[in-house]
């Protein structure tokens, strides 16, 4: 009876244990005397005592047997006694979760049980009381229960067995309640605030969410609520974390103060996100350092994002909710998928922006809104963004933000098929980033005007602008601009008949993406990888390249590469042999190709069905495809136009392939 008050004597204790043995015996009151008999009482025998929910040692002191006995002991606080063994009981593993809800309701399925030992947080006595419930209940349906358990306010109502009047044997919060009543109202109130947080956290972020008078006795209050088994610890990573029902149980008792404990903890993260893209853009090994520190917190990150998100509109959310999207220009960039995550955070911070009147925020927001749709393969759509950037930028005349939107027009541009139009944009942005030295923007502009002249057919002119490119990414330490470069260049000398030198520059791409976490890069380098094998005519190796990338692609709904990639998988196949597999590919391209706009891949797939087709002796059906073929590259004006050109008729009069 530890964790009530008052907790049962140990002099009671004792009496119990000698009792067992001497039912009728007339014990004394006092505890030296009890223990001597304990002692003699038990001499000589072989027996398990079992001192369940214990208060501390003192409690448990005088139960230590003699020789040949042995104490169990279970106790919500963390103690030690001379020849102890400690053994901290964790969650369940989420497979002996699952086991234990079916085993007390067997007619729960293995999906419904693992969704409700995920909201249980694996807790056994959280697990035992929801499958009694269900079991107990055959109208309680499961889907309506896992409804109730995840909604956070509801959750601990719904693991309370209605049967029973707050019984910490059938009620969890009850359970906590036991723990939490014997605490000062001072600790009660660090752990109603540490309940905002939604992960993992250090002491720093303790205080800053806390802010207490006295920072010693914070960490006083933290060990307190470790020693009450209300917090846990990771002394490797140094870090504090509140099981999930702990935390529905904490915050529930903030009340009026629950606003100001949020607002604080998202200014904490908000901060953190900041000097971990501070780190990111000083560049070298300070990369890893700042991705590394942004994964340790972005768990609470998000969480303060979400809380933010749902309560926007007033002026201290709002300028957070910018803040936020400022603090992960970069970083968020590259960990935060495009359509999921991205785009919400940046339109919660446009509106944000629109509402207090931000221009130089609503122009950013809108920029980087039209490059996360170009990364979706959406070029037209991030077109209607970069333009009102532009006009924003121009309004307020901030060149920085000018050039950004000059070149990401330029990059949708290019992606539409227009890479002359594109160059047009490149231009203009080379000449604003290298009036304001703006560096990091000089280097884009100049890797983005090799990729216009590559697609142009003119990869010598390309190489001159990826090595110009090349040597400023190294000289400010941008990672990032190094792999695209190293990336870019390998893709040139494969257009000039150089896949071996190639691969070096792609396997050195590829270390670069996967060091600094950049999934869309990774996935291009091994899809790079994959046409330099094919080149040297090894169609196997290439493959096993484009299925990772494909798998990346899909992974994060990059519809340009899928496309791509699979008509690379179709080109592999041809080769191998296998036309009506490499047809089916071609065919995926192509439907993807025409349904984002991208003209280019849409030429491309359609020359490469083209090819395949007439191959099968599907001349007819052919042709449509191999002439969108040619008039494209006609308009472009690309070197190789004629030769197309002849292909095609050649395949009109004769209904083969020349040679």
């Amino acid at each position: 009876q530890g964790s009530r008050n008052p907790a049962m004597p140990a002099t009671q204790a004792l009496q119990q244990v000698i009792h067992a043995f001497f039912p009728d015996a007339k014990l004394p009151d006092g505890i030296t005397e009890l223990t001597t008999l304990y002692r003699s009482t038990l001499a000589g025998k072989r027996v398990l005592i079992l001192a369940d929910d214990a208060k501390d040692a003192a409690q448990v002191q005088a139960l230590l047997p003699p020789a040949g006995s042995a104490l169990l002991i279970t106790s919500r606080q963390k103690f030690t006694l001379k020849g102890m063994q400690r053994i901290d009981l964790h969650r369940l593993e989420m497979e002996d979760a699952v086991r234990l809800l079916l085993t007390i309701c067997p007619r729960l399925d293995a999906a419904a049980a693992q969704q409700i030992a995920t909201a249980c947080g694996c807790l056994p006595l959280a697990l035992r009381i929801a499958a009694s419930l269900l079991h107990n209940d055959p109208t309680l349906r499961s889907a309506d229960y896992i409804a109730r358990l995840s909604e956070q306010k509801r959750a601990l109502a719904a693991l309370k067995d209605p049967d029973s009047d707050s019984d910490p044997e059938t009620d969890v919060e009850a359970s906590i309640a036991l723990s939490y009543h014997r605490l000062t109202a001072q600790v009660q109130a660090t752990l109603a605030q540490l309940g905002v947080f939604g992960a993992s956290f250090t002491l720093a972020a303790a205080a800053a969410v806390v802010e207490p008078d006295d920072p010693e006795r914070l960490r006083d209050d933290l060990s307190l609520l470790y020693r009450r088994s209300l917090l846990e610890y990771d002394p490797e990573q140094d870090r504090y974390d509140l099981h999930e029902l702990v935390r529905h149980f904490a915050v529930q008792r903030l009340g009026e103060e629950e606003r100001a404990a949020r607002l604080r903890y998202a200014a904490y993260y908000i901060a953190e996100a900041k000097k971990a893209e501070q780190h990111y853009l000083a560049g070298g090994d300070q990369i890893v350092l700042g991705l590394a520190h942004f994964e340790r917190e972005r768990a609470n990150l998000d969480a303060a994002r979400r809380w933010l998100q749902a309560h926007a509109g007033s002026r201290e959310v709002d300028t957070l909710l910018i803040d936020d999207a400022n603090a992960t220009v970069h970083i968020g960039e590259l960990r935060y998928t495009p359509r999921s995550e991205r785009i919400p955070q940046l339109e919660a911070a446009l509106a944000a922006a629109r509402r207090l009147g931000r221009r130089d925020a609503e122009g950013w927001f809108l920029g980087n809104l039209g490059i996360a749709y170009w990364s979706l393969g959406e070029p037209r759509r991030a077109i209607g963004f970069y333009e009102q950037h532009l006009v924003i930028a121009r309004e307020i005349g901030d060149r920085r933000e000018e050039g950004n939107a000059l070149g990401n027009l330029g990059n949708a541009y290019k992606d539409l098929g227009e890479p002359r139009r594109a160059i047009g944009f490149y231009e203009q942005h080379l000449v604003i980033a290298r009036e304001i030295g703006n560096r990091r923007g000089e280097g884009a502009s100049l890797g983005n005007l090799g990729n216009a002249y590559a697609d142009l057919g003119a990869p010598r002119l390309a190489i001159g602008f990826y090595e110009q490119r090349l040597v400023i990414a190294r000289e400010i330490g941008d990672r990032r601009g190094e792999g695209a470069a190293l990336g870019n260049l390998g893709n040139a000398y494969a257009d000039l008949g150089e896949p071996r030198r190639a691969i070096e520059y792609h396997q050195q791409a590829l270390v670069v993406s996967r060091e600094i976490g950049d999934r869309r890069a990774e996935g291009q380098d091994l899809g790079n990888l994959g046409n330099a094998y094919w080149s040297l005519g090894e169609p196997r190796r290439a493959i096993e390249y484009y299925e990772q990338d494909l798998v990346i692609a899909r992974e994060i709904g990059d519809r340009r590469g899928e496309g791509a990639v699979l008509g690379n998988l179709g080109l592999a196949y041809w080769r191998l042999g296998d036309p009506r597999r490499a047809i089916g590919f071609y065919e995926q391209h192509l439907v993807i190709a025409r349904e984002i706009g991208d003209r280019r891949g849409e030429a491309i797939a359609s020359w490469n069905l083209g090819m395949a087709l007439v191959g099968q002796g599907q001349v007819s059906e052919a042709l449509g495809l191999l002439d969108m073929c040619v008039a494209y590259e006609q308009e472009l004006g690309h070197p190789d136009a004629m030769v197309y050109a002849y292909k095609v008729a050649y395949v009109r009069k004769y209904g083969k392939w020349p040679g």
